[in-house]
């Protein structure tokens, strides 16, 4: 079975942020993931990963601003990451050097760059200058034994966005050639904009450039025991291909609880993992 990660900015709505560690735990799960950590002290967010014997296992660095106001009115006014964006470089390094800081009080391996919008520039300017910082955040986070990672993010959810499939993501990761620097396959991402989503985790895993995985259900973006993908046959695909080729990551359930606005109603939608653990006990 693959190593599931709870998204504690999407899972348990219901709860306040910080009480979401302990209902993470209480549910099984042994790792974590979310967005943007830069709302609290680190060493807030450090105690309650040890409270309840949880990992850190991905978090993003900022969608743009310099610090926890600034970052959440960045992310509210719509920016969704500056890799791409020329002109905002010493914005995106300062973040950066923010996410690699509570990377090191968390002990999280892995920091999510979102590419940003491609806006009106031209799209060969927004390539080379996401190539560029690619490189620079990546030299950066090696410093500190640190993954940096792509994601494509469909554009019904995220129109603009600069990155939309796998294999431009790909074509970047090689052309940047820092082996810390990987992909985030999100599945769900993947079945909008492309389909034959087996495949591509065939295609991709064995290249050891997919440093983690995200799922939700398509279209709802809600559990992945409902929608147009059949999640149990492709956590079997991910693990038929770990095995063979020795990748070890998580899987995030980046998804929106069906009954996430009532009390514990992130915890009876869990079925589908409860159902996963007992096929594989």
């Amino acid at each position: 079975m693959p190593r599931f990660a709870a998204n504690l900015s999407m899972l348990y709505p219901e709860l306040p942020f910080l009480d979401r560690f302990e209902a993470a735990a209480r549910d099984g799960f042994e790792a974590v993931e979310y967005l943007f950590p830069y709302a609290w002290p680190a060493e807030e967010l450090a105690a309650r990963l040890r409270l309840n014997g949880l990992q850190q296992v991905l978090m993003n660095a900022p969608p743009g601003g310099t610090n926890g106001a600034t970052i959440d009115r960045a992310w509210t006014a719509g920016d969704r990451g500056t890799a791409c964006v020329a002109g905002r470089e010493a914005e995106f390094r300062t973040g950066v050097a923010l996410a690699l800081d509570y990377a090191r009080a968390l002990d999280c391996p892995r920091i999510h760059l979102m590419a940003g919008l491609t806006g009106i520039q031209p799209r060969e300017q927004a390539r080379a200058t996401c190539l560029a910082n690619l490189r620079w955040a990546a030299a950066e986070a090696a410093r500190e034994g640190c993954e940096v990672l792509i994601e494509p993010i469909n554009t019904r959810d995220v129109p603009g966005f600069f990155l939309n499939r796998q294999d431009d993501a790909h074509a970047l990761v090689t052309e940047a050639d820092a082996p810390n620097l990987k992909v985030q396959m999100d599945l769900y991402h993947c079945q909008i904009v492309e389909g034959d989503v087996a495949m591509k985790i065939r295609q991709y895993l064995p290249t050891g450039r997919v440093g983690h995985f995200q799922i939700a259900g398509v279209p709802e973006r809600h559990e992945p025991d409902i929608g147009e993908l059949h999640h149990p046959y492709l956590f079997a695909v991910i693990d038929e291909v770990a095995a063979a080729c020795g990748w070890d990551g998580w899987v995030g359930c980046e998804y929106r609880p069906r009954r996430g606005g009532e009390a514990g109603g992130t915890s009876v939608g869990l079925g589908w993992l409860r159902a996963e653990r007992a096929r594989t006990a």
